[in-house]
This record gives structure tokens, sequence and C-alpha cells, in this order.
């Protein structure tokens, strides 16, 4: 599905206290990833949720910065990973792209962490800019929105925290 495709989400309850989220960001492309935690509290913030926002130096560090936040003693309800990776003239898009993907993936499938996903990965910075706007597309509060449902699923399934650690 494309942006312009994509359905408005509005905002659904969620039992239990208000969630403390994570959120992980890789601000390389600052206009774009504040675009992005601006859609993204909007959401947050409007279900009475706290964020935590702490920076990693690029896309790549997303993953790991995840994995030592699940070590931490500190209990977030759920995560948030934003970024931006924009293709260029050679092959390390594809390979930073591939990696920050599948290292989400795993870290969150394997410990059962809540994760909203908002890496963008994108021909150009026009793009960018179109996915991260204060509007119905903005990426970062879609994957507000993610997170929020997998907090939900965690809680009505009794899942409290991570499986392993």
């Amino acid at each position: 599905m494309s942006t312009k495709d994509a359905p408005a989400r509005t905002a659904k309850g969620l039992a239990g206290e208000p969630p403390r989220i994570l959120v992980i960001q890789a601000p390389y492309y600052g206009e774009v990833v504040g675009g992005m935690l601006a859609g993204a509290r909007g959401v947050l913030e409007g279900m009475g949720a706290s964020l935590e926002v702490v920076d990693v130096s690029g896309a790549f560090e997303l993953p790991a910065a995840l994995r030592m936040a699940l070590g931490a003693p500190d209990r977030w309800d759920g995560f948030l990973m934003l970024g931006c990776v924009v293709k260029g003239e050679t092959d390390h898009y594809d390979f930073i792209c591939q990696a920050v993907c599948q290292g989400a993936m795993t870290v969150s499938s394997e410990y059962g962490a809540p994760l909203g996903f908002g890496l963008l990965t994108v021909a150009n910075l026009d793009q960018a800019i179109a996915r991260s706007r204060d509007d119905q597309h903005n990426k970062g509060a879609e994957a507000a929105h993610a997170v929020l449902g997998q907090i939900a699923l965690a809680r009505r399934w009794h899942f409290s925290h991570w499986a392993r650690r």
C-alpha cells in the first residue's frame, strides 16, 4: 500500500495505565525524523503516554539500541524506532536497510518487544519529507499506532515483559 492510499487512523482506547514508550531515533536527517517524532508524539501523547527519546548515530545503530534497552533496569511498555535512509550511488543503502530491518525484527520477535518501526527507506529526500509532514501520511504517526496495537496485544495476552534477556 502506498502512502497516499493509506487509511486514516485514529487512536483506539488502550486498557490499563498510560503506556511508557522509549523512542529510539537516528536524527541524521533532522527535519525528516523531527517531523516523524512530532507525528508520533501527537498520537502517543493523545493516549496519555509518556515518552523518553534517545538518539543514536545512525539507522544502523537502531536495533542494537533496542536490544540494550531491553536489558536496562527501566521498563517501557513499548518501543518506537525512527530514522531515514536515502538511497545514494552505492550499495551501502541496500546493506543498511536490510541490516536495520532484519535486526529490528529479530530483536522484537525474539523478546516479544512491542515495536513501532518508523524507518523510512526512500529514493530521495523529497519522498522522506512527504512522509514526515504534519498530515495523515506521517509515518511516525503510523509507527505510533503500530506500537499501541502491539502493547494492546501484550496486555490482552498478559505478556508482561520480555521472555528472555
